[in-house]
């Protein structure tokens, strides 16, 4: 009798090992899951940051796009002119710009021997 005691006691004893082995494993499952879905969460945060950027950069670049096209316009506006104006009878103001640029040249240069 005393060694069935024995037994029934190991067994229950193997028993109740076998169950805290368990649940050991079944808490660091528990706390690798939830580690798991804290880092899910960042990463999902921080995916949607980087859409909403995302967006915002486009809406940027499709806006300098539109400003460039306009100023293309503008600057192709502006050498129409010019070749307009160097085709033209205006030689006498063609002359004058040149005379301008000329001054300009040497006061700046007057000023830089000065220094």
């Amino acid at each position: 009798m005393r060694r069935a005691g024995l037994g029934d006691g190991a067994a229950a004893g193997s028993y109740g090992y076998a169950n805290s082995g368990y649940s050991v494993y079944e808490e660091e499952n528990d706390r690798l899951t939830e580690s798991l879905r804290t880092k899910v969460s960042a990463i999902k945060s921080l995916s949607i940051e980087i859409g909403t950027e995302v967006k915002n950069q486009n809406k940027m670049l499709s806006e300098i796009e539109n400003d460039f096209d306009s100023t293309g316009g503008l600057l192709g506006a502006t050498m129409g002119r010019l070749r307009t104006l160097s085709r033209g009878s205006q030689t006498k103001l063609l002359c004058y710009m040149m005379l301008f640029s000329l001054f300009v040249f040497f006061v700046i240069y007057w000023i830089i021997k000065l220094r």
